[in-house]
């Protein structure tokens, strides 16, 4: 006779599952994304995808059905999954950002990007020059000193620097200018790390970030503004010389 599972057994068992689930649909979709199933094909068979992911068959059932909520794929009773088109995909979801990212540039969404960027981030700017709280002031010169003592790791650089923007975005007590940061994170991320890597010599950023912060501390809305928009003509340079790279 098969003794119980023990209390401990029990109580791990359910935490497994979701998180299996949610790698395999991130693999799954990595391998769209990066064209191994191109737009218009179908997906191997379930029992396929079952081989080649390593796991059960409700695993991929679900994983399709996040996929399909999510515009990647579109299932289809006795003919298969088939793969959509990218304008159909919701962009503007994390997680399909989050696959996409390695991929931005293949989908030219690096471009797309920064025009968002260019309508939000200076509008919100002056927001925050008369709305930020003196914390929050404290909290954008702090990304910018980590943005500093980081200026010789990308890696470490990108984070901060997205750290400062998403601060910036919430200072400006907009509410969907800080929902979009949120939606945009993961894109947003990819951006900085291709603007970031391209321009290593981060000296004239950093000296246009600080200036953000000194006009949020001044109140000076007009500075606030005209800085960022200086933060993305450097942007906007530096995307360009990444494409040249290619």
């Amino acid at each position: 006779m098969q003794s119980a599972p023990r209390r401990d057994e029990k109580a791990s068992a359910p935490e497994r599952r979701p998180r299996v689930r949610r790698n395999v649909t991130a693999a799954i979709a990595g391998d769209i994304c990066a064209n191994r199933y191109p737009a218009g094909t179908l997906l191997p068979r379930e029992n396929d995808l079952c081989d080649l992911y390593g796991v059960s068959r409700t695993v991929i059932r679900e994983s399709l059905k996040v996929l399909e909520s999510k515009g990647l794929v579109r299932g289809r009773p006795r003919i298969g999954t088939t793969v959509c088109d990218k304008d159909e995909w919701n962009i503007l979801d994390q997680d399909v950002l989050e696959w996409m990212g390695p991929h931005l540039g293949d989908f030219d969404l690096l471009a797309s990007i920064l025009e968002a960027r260019r309508t939000i981030e200076p509008a919100a700017a002056e927001y925050a020059a008369s709305r930020a709280s003196t914390q929050e002031i404290a909290d954008l010169e702090e990304a910018w000193q980590r943005m500093q003592s980081a200026s010789d790791d990308s890696e470490a650089f990108t984070e901060a620097d997205l750290l400062f923007h998403t601060v910036l975005l919430k200072a400006s007590h907009n509410q969907v200018f800080h929902r979009l940061s949120s939606a945009i994170h993961a894109a947003l991320k990819f951006a900085l790390h291709a603007s970031n890597v391209a321009m290593p010599d981060h000296r004239e950023a950093l000296a246009l970030h600080g200036k953000v912060v000194e006009a949020l501390r001044l109140r000076d809305a007009s500075g606030a503004r005209d800085c960022v928009n200086r933060i993305l003509d450097l942007a906007k340079r530096d995307l360009t010389a990444a494409g040249r790279t290619k």
